[in-house]
């Protein structure tokens, strides 16, 4: 039985000193702990973030990467430049990045693609909004999105991480139900399990709005392999709440 996988989604949050704080509280509270623990930070963050989780069985991930390998592309990040930060995951088709940056599933796919090659896990990010939810569209949408990841990424799709994000509970304070948030996890279960006999070894994260009070009914359904946690992951101990609940 593989072991949960808890990811931090900083977005846009952080500073030099609350970082040192909040990382050196979760390297001391993640000792010993039987599951995978990861922390997306931003960019200028991520030696510093290296630097302090080195060694403790905390992952570095970045928020996102670029679909090019190099060039003229101010601004942006590749894969090989994170592999030098030793970033173990890269977020890619957030759905902050999908509405605010416009970026289509094969847009999203082709990031992932560029992470696997560089040997980065991509944290390939799905979810509906709310028109979506109420006109019975969840999983025609969440099914397209990874659709798209899997015919780029075809014979690597086993090496991915697909996080269930449903747009409605992002931030919002509102969560999935365990059984709603279940219901999708099982679909897209079977749809990885169309495209590869390997399936059972992607994590398929949840992350809606999860939390210290809701985590452990989460993550005690059957196709809920973890979480890619925000606003709780600025908190210590709420995300080490969230971390044992998974262990």
């Amino acid at each position: 039985m593989k072991k949960k996988l808890i990811a931090g989604n900083w977005k846009m949050n952080g500073s030099l000193t609350s970082n040192e704080a909040l990382l050196q509280a979760l390297v001391a509270g993640v000792a010993d702990k039987e599951c995978l623990v990861a922390v997306c930070v931003p960019a200028p963050y991520l030696a510093q973030a290296q630097g302090l989780a080195s060694g403790s069985g905390i992952d570095v991930g970045s928020q996102d990467v670029s679909q090019h390998e190099s060039g003229a592309y101010t601004g942006e990040l590749s894969a090989t430049m994170l592999k030098d930060f030793g970033v173990r995951y890269a977020i890619v088709g957030h759905s902050e990045r999908r509405q605010y940056h416009a970026e289509s599933d094969a847009l999203v796919a082709l990031k992932a693609q560029r992470a696997l090659a560089s040997g980065i896990t991509p944290i390939v990010c799905v979810g509906e909004t709310l028109a979506e939810r109420e006109a019975g569209q969840t999983e025609d949408v969440v099914k397209r999105q990874l659709a798209a990841v899997i015919h780029a990424n075809g014979h690597c799709i086993s090496e991915i991480v697909v996080a269930y994000e449903p747009v409605w509970a992002i931030g919002t304070g509102k969560t999935a139900s365990p059984e709603e948030a279940q219901q999708v996890h099982a679909v897209l279960r079977g749809q990885l399990k169309a495209a590869t006999q390997h399936a059972d070894r992607v994590h398929i994260l949840y992350g809606g709005s999860m939390n210290a009070a809701n985590a452990k009914q989460l993550l005690s359904q059957d196709d809920i392999d973890g979480g890619l946690v925000g606003g709780a992951s600025l908190k210590a101990p709420e995300f080490l709440s969230i971390i044992a609940a998974a262990c």
